[in-house]
């Protein structure tokens, strides 16, 4: 993270401290987002399986009758 500086004004240490508070959370959540982008790999992917529609299997036919 680049230094902060301030431009104008007197903070007090409280002021200057909830505001890299609040810097240091957004830049933590933004690297989490970051790394949240892609899957550890395909198999944990979640997303595949809603790509295509589910296809029945050899004796669907069968179960398709019994009460959901």
């Amino acid at each position: 993270m680049a230094p902060i500086r301030v431009l104008h004004g007197q903070p007090s240490p409280e002021e200057l401290a909830a505001v890299l508070a609040v810097v240091s959370a957004r830049a933590a959540a933004s690297a989490a987002r970051s790394e949240d982008a892609a899957p550890a790999s395909l198999w944990s992917d979640r997303a595949r399986a809603m790509n295509r529609p589910p296809r029945p299997g050899a004796h669907a036919w069968r179960t398709s009758a019994w009460a959901h």
